[in-house]
């Protein structure tokens, strides 16, 4: 129908254009509905089950949080018009707003966002470990997740309609830019309840916004979705455009027909075509690389499982594994898009320092000693492997997605290939799944290699390095390491809390643990080669948490 609505509007001008200036040429649509390419197929609009950057968006696109990014990605007042912190740092006391609402008419109240922090604390979720000593530091969140505690004990309470006071266990210096993140955003209680197991977010009719746009079109999996402008959003007058349909398109062939045939407005492409598109002026002018913030990695388990003989446990067999991957050919000759070879764990061009400005892993010669393209290395840790394990050779699965982008399946062709040739006796077998299934299998310690990747959710390096705290539910490696963990706890709750440089130097530290020990063997940051409508303007691109924020939008002359 939206398709067919845009199509129609295209014809209508055309005639009438014809009709009075007896041209044929037709300006720019000035509806306001724009069409924009999606790589995944989004399974859920749920804040406590959402796992990916396109679901993130979508919800986002809906519900305001108690803050929102501006252009830079700096923390602002959404929901929330004001806040307090005590002198401590430890109390934050947010004034919500009293022209937010529902798009069922109820206000938005400081309830909504108490009720959803305790929900989200009921069960065993992904991103419960926002919450936690090593991100949020909520009060009781680590006694809830960890030790069985009341969920009705977390440091999060109204204390009117529109008044919201949380506690900290310790001073978060980037706490107000953590609520733009879905997962601190509300949930209206009456409504949730009204629904059964598992519908909240699953349709326009399970869903409420409170945001800029509502939910007209969704259903789970599907290949399309829109969100349309919502005329009771308490900002409104600050939104263009009437409705966002987004695209799920499997490939960056497809992705470029669908750019130059004007039925994308946003198309992401990858490989050959951005090769393509830069030998085309017209295109050219169009195209705008932009980080995207997440890194691809390979994730190795460490146990003996239904898919692994735990024969990776050994340390010099994943070392040897990772020295013999050449990460810049790999974004030159498969990503092609503007990626970066990377060789950190933590990737760059996302977390610079608060006192000296200098991005995080700016230096990316840093770990050479553990991390880089060297056969002769990686045949050295291969031989200690060989001699420690008592085998001469080896067999894996290495597992990734099939709907995560057409140069996915490329880049794992090209390290299957490397690796192989590099290490004689090591054979890796490729076993293509949806992105779903990779995770399930991840999760569920089913597996012996993944390809995979994690984008930063805030703009600190603990994004990263808080994934391998032992049984962290993102330590897919189920790697554990006590002085890790002490040093990750004294950055987040203890020694270091308060002293930014030593807390700086001491997550140095950690990194150098993660990449000597090989846990994962980082690939590339990723970058995404956008062609852009030319009519659309004021798309603001982040490479943390929200990739996309439209409110600032306009489409057409």
């Amino acid at each position: 129908m939206k398709k067919f609505r845009k199509m129609l509007v295209a014809l209508l001008s055309v005639m009438m254009i014809a009709t009075l200036f007896g041209a044929t040429a037709v300006s720019a649509d000035q509806g306001g509905d724009i069409y924009v390419m999606f790589a995944t197929n989004v399974m859920s609009l749920d804040t406590n089950l959402a796992t990916d950057g396109d679901s993130f968006e979508i919800i986002a696109d809906c519900i305001d949080g108690l803050t929102q990014m501006d252009a830079d990605g700096a923390a602002v007042p959404a929901i929330a018009e004001s806040w307090d912190v005590s002198e401590d740092g430890c109390t934050y006391t947010f004034h919500l707003r009293d022209d937010a609402f529902w798009t069922n008419g109820e206000p938005v109240t400081a309830h909504d966002f108490e009720y959803a922090w305790k929900l989200a604390m009921t069960a065993n979720l992904e991103y419960n470990y926002m919450f936690d000593s090593s991100v949020g530091a909520v009060k009781n969140a680590d006694a809830i997740l960890y030790e069985g505690a009341d969920p009705e004990t977390l440091g999060v309470t109204s204390i009117d309609d529109k008044t919201l006071q949380v506690e900290l266990e310790v001073p978060v210096s980037f706490f107000p830019s953590l609520m733009y993140f879905p997962t601190f955003y509300p949930i209206n209680q009456a409504f949730y309840e009204s629904l059964g197991d598992g519908e909240y977010g699953t349709s326009p009719y399970t869903f409420l916004s409170n945001g800029a746009f509502m939910l007209d079109d969704y259903v789970p999996g599907a290949a399309s979705m829109t969100v349309v402008k919502n005329p009771d959003y308490y900002d409104a007058d600050r939104v263009s455009l009437n409705s966002i349909t987004y695209q799920v398109v499997g490939s960056s062939d497809q992705a470029l027909t669908g750019y130059k045939s004007k039925n994308l407005d946003i198309a992401k492409i990858t490989g050959d075509q951005v090769a393509a598109v830069k030998d085309d002026a017209e295109l050219a002018e169009n195209l705008k690389v932009i980080g995207a913030g997440y890194m691809w990695y390979v994730t190795f388990s460490q146990t003996e499982n239904p898919s692994s003989d735990g024969s990776l446990a050994n340390v010099n067999l994943r070392l040897a594994i990772s020295n013999a991957i050449d990460r810049e050919s790999l974004v030159d000759n498969y990503v092609m898009d503007g990626s970066l070879a990377t060789y950190t764990s933590v990737p760059p061009q996302f977390a610079a320092s608060a006192t000296t400005g200098e991005d995080f892993s700016a230096d990316q010669t840093r770990f050479a000693e553990y991390i880089g393209f060297d056969v002769e290395k990686a045949n050295a840790f291969y031989e200690t492997a060989k001699e420690e394990l008592g085998k001469d050779s080896f067999q894996f699965t290495m597992i990734y997605g099939n709907n995560e982008g057409d140069e996915v399946a490329k880049v794992a062709q090209a390290i299957k290939e490397q690796v192989e040739a590099a290490l004689p006796g090591v054979t890796i077998d490729l076993q293509a799944m949806t992105k779903a299934e990779r995770l399930e299998k991840m999760q569920n310690d089913d597996y012996c290699i993944a390809l995979t990747r994690w984008g930063p959710d805030y703009a600190d390096p603990m994004t990263y390095l808080g994934m391998w705290v032992t049984n962290t539910a993102n330590n897919y490696g189920f790697w554990s390491n006590a002085e890790y963990d002490q040093l990750i706890k004294d950055c987040t709750s203890g020694a270091y809390v308060s002293d930014y440089d030593a807390r700086w130097e001491a997550m140095y530290q950690a990194e150098e643990l993660v990449l000597k020990e090989a846990v994962i063997a980082p690939l590339y940051t990723k970058a995404e080669a956008n062609l852009i409508n030319p009519a659309l303007q004021g798309v603001e691109f982040h490479p943390v948490a929200l990739n996309r924020v439209y409110k600032n939008a306009t489409f057409g002359n």
